[in-house]
């Protein structure tokens, strides 16, 4: 288990994916993205059922984006950012899918 896990959810393709502590906080920074600090609820909806995009040139990268009527300012969607990787847990080499960042966006 990675420490400081804050949360853990499926997507739609049946891949878990967690967002830590760590990347929270980064998250919901002054300097960052500070109006996702009370979106959490939708960013784990985002991961579950948002439509998933890989990356062209990293296809460890995708990039879950859901729409949603209650937003900040004029933005639309979460978007969230997810790397595949793969870790030694026990012996064993285990999926390894976390959220890097998340951020709200007008989109058409």
């Amino acid at each position: 288990m990675v420490p400081g896990i804050r949360w853990t959810v499926t997507d739609r393709h049946g891949n878990r994916v967690y967002l830590t502590e760590e990347r929270w906080e980064h998250i919901t920074e002054a300097t960052n993205h500070p109006e996702m600090a009370d979106f959490e609820e939708e960013l784990k909806e985002t991961i579950r059922t948002g439509k998933r995009k890989q990356d062209t040139m990293n296809l460890q990268k995708y990039r879950y984006s859901k729409a949603f009527d209650n937003l900040a300012g004029y933005n639309t969607h979460i978007v969230a950012i997810v790397l595949f990787r793969f870790r030694e847990h026990a012996g064993e080499i285990v999926a390894n899918n976390y959220i890097v960042t998340a951020y709200q966006k007008e989109m058409g």
